[in-house]
């Protein structure tokens, strides 16, 4: 039998895993995947910033340190490429590897600090979903809730900005508050997750799902459910197993779940590898005919 506080845990990174289906989707279609990876990535600072500063291990105000330096990430990047020559991916990569070393950095002096070993800060690195209380969940629930429905709603003016900007922006549609909210909304998803998941591997919840959904259809709705069905069921999945092995991560093994499922569609989906090895062998067939 299943505990209740455990059946609360499950259900919170099952909605986790639908809403970062879902926001990963636009991401993914938007060519902001590796964004959202530096994003996750410079959460770390913010999160251990918020406890030296406040001593507290309140998941609001770690939330909100760690939402704080994951959005000052997209900026620098942002600025970099704007105001320099640097690409975007070396601009990513940059902002990426200074703002986790700080949090590193900012790690070590928490574990130093007379509190360190109660701060139970490490579990951000990869996540441990156990340790959340149901205050935490509360939180996760509400975060993720708001996600998916402001998601729903800018579905349209999200479509037109993916498919046909121009078209979006002759129609007069916000196109920089749209991308502004966009962005905001990874952010926030990545902030409502890393607890669960853990700050390296957010970033993957977020792009594997949208991927592995792309190779079933290029229908954007059917898309977006299906990369919602695949976080929600990775979710769900790789917490359930960590919490009957004691000791396991559950960021590591939820990514695992959903690479397993990424991995099973790019070889059984109308795109994968098997249905293109039997066209090729239909059309050698009709040749050898000819």
């Amino acid at each position: 039998m299943l505990s209740g506080n455990l059946l609360w845990v499950l259900s919170g990174t099952m909605l986790l895993g639908i809403a970062a289906g879902i926001t990963g989707t636009f991401s993914f279609l938007q060519k902001q995947s590796l964004v959202g990876d530096a994003a996750a990535h410079a959460a770390l600072p913010g999160i251990a910033l918020a406890f030296l500063l406040t001593g507290q291990k309140e998941l609001p105000i770690l939330m909100l340190g760690a939402g704080i330096t994951s959005a000052l990430s997209v900026y620098c990047i942002q600025w970099i490429v704007s105001f320099s020559k640097m690409k975007a991916d070396a601009a990513i990569g940059l902002v990426l590897t200074v703002f986790f070393g700080v949090g590193v950095v900012f790690l070590t002096v928490v574990n130093r600090s007379p509190l360190g070993n109660q701060s139970g800060l490490n579990n951000f690195i990869f996540g441990k979903a156990a340790t959340m209380t149901k205050a935490d969940l509360m939180w996760l629930f509400i975060s993720a809730t708001i996600i998916i429905v402001v998601s729903l709603l800018l579905y349209k003016e999200w479509k037109l900005l993916i498919f046909d900007p121009v078209y979006a922006k002759g129609i007069g549609l916000p196109i920089e508050a749209l991308k502004a909210t966009l962005t905001v909304l990874i952010v926030m998803t990545i902030v409502t997750g890393i607890q669960a998941v853990g700050v390296i591997l957010m970033s993957a919840l977020l792009i594997i799902p949208a991927a592995s959904a792309k190779l079933w259809t290029k229908k954007l709705s059917t898309m977006l459910i299906l990369s919602a069905a695949i976080g929600g069921i990775a979710g769900i999945t790789g917490t359930f197993i960590s919490a009957i092995r004691t000791g396991l991560s559950t960021g590591p093994i939820i990514v695992l779940v959903a690479a397993g499922i990424f991995f099973l569609s790019y070889f059984i989906s109308p795109t994968g590898q098997i249905s293109k090895y039997r066209r090729k062998m239909q059309f050698r067939k009709q040749g050898d005919v000819g």
